[in-house]
């Protein structure tokens, strides 16, 4: 007999659970945007899936498409999202182009930031925030500390 692993192989601890309008449409813009890979869905209702698991990169991904009568309402629904998945990758400047050739929208252009990444945010088609990053140069927390406030001296005084 098999023992039974509480955290399944290939999860972590935290696991984004995306609510899509369009579940199916977005595992395929995910797989054109940032290469995901299909491991399952489960459908639901005609047209409808009630579960879906991608990988991208070493990382899984949920998604559900919205049931109104559930409370289950993606970002679009709801006018917006404030929550932003983070992809860290080797090459932000190619990935931000493949998302923006498959459809998403740039929300902030790429740009070296003072933390010490190249760094830039996409919606994609179905209301979520993408951050998308490639880490440069490592920086001690002081002088994060200090270049986020000259920052943000330098955007006040642009304001």
């Amino acid at each position: 007999m098999s023992e039974v692993k509480a955290v399944p192989e290939g999860m972590h601890t935290v696991t984004p659970y995306l609510v899509c309008a369009g579940a199916a449409e977005a595992i395929e813009f995910y797989r054109n945007a940032f290469n995901a890979v299909e491991l399952g869905r489960v459908p639901g209702p005609p047209g409808k899936l009630i579960h879906a698991l991608i990988r991208i990169g070493d990382s899984m991904l949920m998604l559900v498409d919205e049931f109104p009568d559930c409370a289950s309402f993606g970002p679009k629904a709801l006018k917006g999202t404030p929550v932003t998945i983070h992809l860290q990758v080797e090459d932000a400047d190619a990935l931000f182009a493949q998302a923006v050739g498959a459809g998403a929208k740039v929300a902030m252009p790429l740009a070296d930031m003072f933390w010490g990444d190249r760094y830039g945010r996409i919606e994609d088609p179905f209301g979520h925030s993408w951050s998308i990053a490639t880490h440069q140069r490592d920086l001690s927390p002081d002088e994060i500390v200090r270049a986020a406030q000259d920052a943000f001296r330098q955007s006040a005084g642009a304001a």
